[in-house]
Order: structure tokens, then sequence, then C-alpha cells
């Protein structure tokens, strides 16, 4: 992560120029990072991210003067250098964890900070998350169109190294079960996952025994681990497969093999040939032997496989993760909500880019029920301390109206719910306040927070909308100023 704290734009910091020239660089601002849509009408978006934010934000300040010079050149900006060189993150960040479940217009994660140091921090911390939530996003996609194992292969097509590694990192969070990077693996302690290209098969000579060479070259080489056989470089059916049996024979691996083993399918008709390929495998002993497939998969073809009745067993999906390939820019965004303890927004002519003003907090409320347990059934994001929040806190009954409808609202009796805050401080005056997770703990995170929500709202195709709301403080902060607003730029004149 080193210098990533400055992965900038210029514009931050000439602005933070303006701010120190005329004296404001202490006043303390709050700024929320949150999304307006999730991407592929899905209904929610998975965090992955914050861990990297916290590093990003602490190693703030370890530059001198004459770095700042590189892109603020000339006497103007002598002193700005002299104050960034010297200039540590002193405020408080509150986020949401890795692997929460994210509505639309929940602060993901609120920087709460003298003016300067929370402006620059826009550009990195916006290039971590909306990288790492489209990544986690797309995965828990695919990973929710089967119950079969997926594995994240995507290292090859992602936009570079950094991407790569910690892509795979929000991939497993949102649920691959692994991933084929190694430095992945290295960092986050989870191993990673691999056997054999096609290149391995052709090395040996392109012919049928060279492919069978090369599956029994490959099982004596890496005995007590699990073997897969890529059985596509020539014929699947006609010798992939067989030349696969016989090695397993030869070599005297069966179903008995403690450490797990099979084949893998990497082209054509992957319904047909993995139907044919399991019943050649039954009719020879092999039960035990797992079907892995991989060519260009996501969500919408694992589950026509699916449809299809293929007899796959785990999937390998590359591209489509690593990239989010459908839908590559997440939309994160990083906006001013207070600032000297004041309430402040943008408001625009497009009604889905008018932000909610203040210093927010999110709650999301539960309900134990018998048989299905603890099912998530709404978030209502209050301003700090405002009457709502102090109700929730109490555990007192209360309403909540939806802000574009407010005939629609929800009553939740006293006694009869839960509630957790869903941003918690994560950096308190400057220095990391919460314990580092596990990559797996991470994961196990995610999936609990998953099965949480009703059926409807994890289906893949025109899921079922969760309520999301805000606090009436809230709504009503929000349009007082913006008729406030109105009114003045309806009496301006020049």
């Amino acid at each position: 992560m080193k210098d990533i704290a400055y992965c900038s734009d210029k514009y931050q910091y000439t602005m933070g120029k303006s701010f120190f020239d005329s004296g404001r660089q202490d006043t303390i601002a709050v700024f929320n990072l949150f999304y307006r849509k999730a991407p592929e009408n899905n209904n929610w978006a998975v965090v992955s991210g914050t861990d990297e934010v916290i590093e990003m934000v602490c190693s703030l300040g370890d530059k001198d003067a004459s770095f700042f010079e590189k892109f603020l050149p000339g006497p103007e900006y002598a002193e700005f250098r002299e104050y960034l060189a010297g200039m540590k993150f002193t405020g408080n960040v509150y986020a949401m964890r890795e692997g929460e479940i994210a509505f639309p217009n929940q602060p993901i994660i609120i920087v709460e900070a003298p003016l300067v140091q929370a402006q620059i921090l826009e550009t990195p911390m916006l290039c971590i998350m909306n990288h790492q939530m489209a990544v986690a996003t797309k995965a828990s996609r695919v990973c929710r169109a089967t119950n079969r194992p997926v594995s994240e292969f995507g290292s090859r097509r992602a936009h570079g190294p950094w991407a790569a590694i910690y892509g795979a990192k929000a991939a497993i969070i949102a649920g691959c079960a692994n991933t084929s990077n190694i430095l992945t693996g290295a960092y986050f302690g989870v191993g990673s996952t691999g056997t054999m290209a096609h290149s391995y098969v052709t090395s040996y000579g392109c012919t049928v025994d060279g492919e069978y060479t090369a599956f029994d070259n490959y099982i004596k080489t890496h005995r007590s681990e699990p073997l897969i056989m890529l059985i596509d470089t020539y014929d699947t059916l006609r010798c992939g497969v067989l030349n696969a049996i016989r090695a397993f024979r030869d070599n005297g691996i069966d179903d008995s093999y403690p450490y797990g083993y099979g084949v893998r399918l990497d082209s054509g008709d992957l319904a047909y040939l993995s139907i044919e390929v399991r019943r050649i495998l039954d009719e020879n002993g092999f039960r035990g032997c797992k079907i892995f497939a991989t060519n260009s998969l996501d969500e919408y073809l694992i589950s026509d496989l699916e449809r299809q009745g293929a007899c796959i067993d785990s999937y390998g999906v590359g591209d489509a993760i690593a990239t989010s390939k459908a839908a590559p820019c997440f939309g994160n965004v990083y906006k001013l909500v207070m600032i000297g303890g004041e309430a402040v927004m943008k408001m625009s002519e497009d009604r889905i880019k008018t932000i909610n003003p203040g210093f927010q907090i999110t709650w999301r409320i539960s309900k134990q029920y018998e048989k299905e347990g603890e099912i998530f059934k709404a978030d209502v994001t209050c301003l700090r301390d405002d009457g709502l929040c102090r109700d929730i806190e109490a555990g007192r009954e209360f309403t909540i109206c939806d802000e574009f409808d407010r005939y629609k609202y929800k009553t939740f009796a006293a006694g009869e719910y839960s509630a957790k805050a869903l941003q918690v401080k994560v950096i308190e005056n400057g220095v990391r306040c919460v314990p580092v997770h596990s990559l797996q703990e991470k994961r196990d995170y995610y999936r609990e927070n998953l099965s949480h929500l009703s059926p409807s709202e994890r289906r893949l195709i025109n899921p079922h909308y969760y309520k999301v709301d805000i606090s009436d403080d809230l709504y009503n902060a929000k349009n007082g100023i913006m008729d406030r607003l109105m009114k003045e730029i309806n009496s301006f004149k020049i």
C-alpha cells in the first residue's frame, strides 16, 4: 500500500490550498462515502476494502516537502507544501465492516476530520472501495447462482497486479471458495489453488500418448495434493477423459484418495460434456472423481448449466468476477455532508443525486421468527442523536416512513426488534481502534449477513426490494435545506 494515500487527483490539493490560505484547514468536516444505485439491478452491494482504507488513511503524512513540489511547484505553494509534509490524519473514521451488506445512499464510510485532511482522502478512498465493491458484489451474484463451490481465476484479466490481489480478496469475502492468485493466498492466509494449463499437456507432444504422459507425470510429481486433469486439450470424450482414467488407474488413484481428484472442462458444450464425462467416470468406477468447469462463466451461464442438469461439482470464474465484467465501474461517491457543525448537501435537478445531509448513522432492524430465525426487516439512516436514533437505542416503539411516499410506513413495537449500528468507529484521533479480522472471518460475516435476508431479496433476477428509509429528522433537515435554497435561487439576481 506504499504511497496509496497520494494516489489522488490534483484538484484535491488545489482545493486544499484554498482552504489553507483562507485559514479553514482545521474546520471540522464530515464526508460520506456511499453509492446511489447497485449494478446489474442488484438491490444491494457487498462491502470490501475498508481495511485497505484504514491502512491508507493511517499512512498519510510520510512525505517531505520535496515530494509535493513535483505536482505543486512554485513559491506560491511553498507554505502549503510544508503544511502537507507535516500533516498526519488526526480525525475519526466510521465504516461498515467488510462483508457487510450495504444498500443505496447509506454511508459506507464516514470521515470526520479537519477539512484538508478529509478532502484529500477522496480519490484514494474511492479508488479502493469502487474496485473492491464492484468485484465483491459481482462475486456474490456468481456464487448465489449455485450451491457448488466457485473459485476465482481472474488474475490474468485483472486491471493490474494490485487489482488482481485485492480483487481476489474481495471475491473470497463475497463467497468464492478460493483463488488462483498466490499473493492473495500468501497475504491473507487462505492458500491458492490450481493444477495445469493446456500448455502443460501440449509440452509433452501433440499426441494422444503425450496427453497420457502429461497426466501420468503430473500425478507422480504431485502426490498428497488435489489432482485435477485438464481433459479438453484434444478431444474431451474420445481421449481426454479416457487418458485421465488410465493415468489415475496406473498410479493407484481412486475414490479412496484422501486429497481429492477430478477432471476439468474448459471448452465446448459444458452441459453435454459434463453429463457424458460423468457417465464415463461412473462406468469405470470413478464415482468420487469431481468435474470442474471453467470457460468464461458468469452467474447467468452457471444458472443455465444447472437448469440443463449439468454434472459439474465446482466452477472456476475469471474475468466476469475479476473485472466485474458486466458492470466494471462501481458508483461510490464521496460527498461533504457537514462543515463546522452545519449540515450541507449537494442538490441536483437529477433527484437521485440529491444527497442526505448531516452526520449520520444507519440502524439495521431485525426480528426473530420461530421458523426462519432472525430476519433483517429494514434499514433506517438517522442523524446521530436525533429523535428516532434515541428511540432505537432505547428499544422504544418507532415508525419509519418511505422517503418518497410518506403513506408507506412501518411500525416496530418495543421488545419486538433488535437493532445494529452499521457504521462503527475504526479510526479514532488518527489511530486504528478496531481489531483486524482474518479473510475467513470476513467471509463468514458476509455469509451470516446473507442468511438473514429473505430468499426473495437474495435472488438474482427481479429481487424483492428491502425497506431502506431515513428518519423524520433527516427528512426534514434535507427538505429544509432544499426549500431554503430554492427560495434563494428563485430570488437571486445580479
